[in-house]
């Protein structure tokens, strides 16, 4: 037994192995705590940025849908359409004596 060399890491290992294993149970849950809580923190993140963007495009979107609003309205006034059909459809109204209602049965 004199003559064996050991390795230092082996040594180490061994020791660890046999004396305390609830310091090195305690040493892997702090690890994989760590490792989690970092994960966690980056999905997070990531999730924060990605609600940030679809806030903003949400914005923009009912922006958008106002600006279609108030187009809209403006393209289906009365006068608008009134001129539309006096200058290129050269429409006009028809005089009351020139009525003729049709009834159906």
């Amino acid at each position: 037994m004199a003559g064996e060399r050991h390795g230092l890491v082996g040594v180490i290992g061994s020791d660890l192995i046999r004396n305390a294993k609830i310091p090195l149970i305690l040493l892997v849950a702090v690890v994989t705590s760590a490792i989690g809580v970092v994960t966690i923190t980056h999905k997070t993140r990531l999730l924060t940025v990605e609600k940030d963007r679809q806030v903003i495009q949400m914005n923009a979107e009912n922006i958008e849908w106002r600006n279609l609003i108030l187009e809209e309205n403006a393209l289906s006034a009365h006068t608008r359409i009134e001129s539309i059909a006096i200058d290129k459809l050269h429409m006009q109204r028809i005089d009351s004596e020139k009525e003729n209602i049709v009834i159906t049965q």
